[in-house]
């Protein structure tokens, strides 16, 4: 199992956080993954973190799609692989429609046939072929009749460090998880509850898997969570909490909440609706403390050598093959000591 750091998108201290990424490094860490959200660009972060790390491997967190031109998305992940020596992923996503229409005013449709579109431009902008691409949704060059009519078939001028940059796509509904592992060398979950994934996520997967070209590998399964070596306090874990009140109750509307969704496959119907309904009212005390107490300790990582050892069993059981965490401990010294110690607990299991 691969251990990699997942560094939040909200704060002032990216300065610090980097320093600390160095330190993670040295104890063992070999992935870090940048959000991007609606808060600053993931490009410029992974650019600085390339530079002053030497073997981390980096990967957006994700981009979204709808926000570049899918070119320019293969420029850009042609670029980081560059700077960083190959040691780039292009994480992309769909986001969700309050960002793209309300951050970025581009109208959220299709996201399915996009994603599939964008990725296959993708690798023929990195293999350099003179691109043409007639999509659904994307036509390259614009066809006669829009524009100026002077497009013409282009490839990328410099020869990238990889012709085949791993994807790493961003999923929570059992369609976008189905394409995910067809046609994308990984996938970003979140909130992968172990002993509720065979019953959620097996027939997505599998039917995604049964398309799947065999040069794409094994598929990457990575879940972020929060993690400390440490008794599983309250305290602890009330950061993990608001987290999921504000994803289960506050990242999109009534009836378009995907992590609302995912709890209730989770079998927790009664919750989301009345979490969604307390943080929709400005209730977000309350909608914490409705958050269900196994759903908080089922995805997150916290506990004492012989739990977290546990855990990671367990993890590794539902197909996780990459751990994102987000150490928790109060001191810069003790994330960095945790996570010295959970590459021991991973290499030992």
């Amino acid at each position: 199992m691969r251990l990699g750091i997942q560094l939040g998108y909200s704060g002032d201290g990216f300065a610090h956080a980097v320093e600390e990424l160095v330190e993670y490094e040295a104890a063992g860490a070999e992935l870090v993954v940048v959000p991007e959200a609606y808060s600053f660009d993931a490009v410029s972060q992974l650019g600085y973190i390339a530079a002053r790390t030497d073997r981390l491997r980096i990967a957006s967190g994700v981009m979204q799609l709808y926000t570049r031109t899918p070119t320019l998305t293969a420029m850009t992940a042609a670029g980081l692989d560059y700077v960083s020596g190959g040691r780039f992923s292009l994480g992309l996503g769909a986001s969700g429609p309050q960002v793209i229409e309300g951050f970025h005013g581009v109208a959220y449709d299709a996201p399915l046939a996009r994603t599939r579109e964008v990725v296959e431009i993708c690798r023929r902008v990195w293999r350099r072929e003179t691109l043409e691409f007639e999509g659904e949704h994307y036509r390259i060059p614009l066809p006669a009749g829009r524009g100026t009519g002077l497009g013409k078939p282009l490839k990328i001028i410099n020869r990238p460090v990889r012709t085949r940059i791993p994807i790493l796509i961003a999923a929570m509904g059992p369609r976008n998880v189905a394409l995910a592992a067809e046609i994308a060398e990984g996938w970003q979950a979140l909130f992968l509850d172990p002993g509720a994934a065979a019953r959620v996520w097996a027939e997505p997967l599998a039917e995604g898997l049964s398309r799947r070209k065999p040069e794409l590998g094994p598929l990457d399964v990575m879940v972020p969570v929060p993690f400390a070596i440490a008794a599983p306090t309250p305290a602890l874990l009330d950061r993990h909490r608001a987290q999921l009140a504000l994803y289960l109750g506050g990242m999109g509307a009534r009836g378009r909440n995907f992590s609302n969704d995912l709890l209730r496959r989770y079998g927790y119907r009664r919750q989301a609706e009345l979490i969604q309904e307390l943080y929709l009212s400005g209730r977000r005390a309350e909608a914490a403390a409705a958050v269900p107490d196994d759903l908080v300790r089922a995805t997150s990582l916290v506990g004492r050598p012989d739990e977290v050892r546990r855990r990671l069993a367990e993890f590794a059981a539902a197909g996780v093959t990459t751990l994102l965490v987000s150490p928790l401990a109060a001191t810069r010294a003790g994330r960095v000591e945790d996570v010295g110690r959970l590459r021991e607990l991973i290499d030992g299991s």
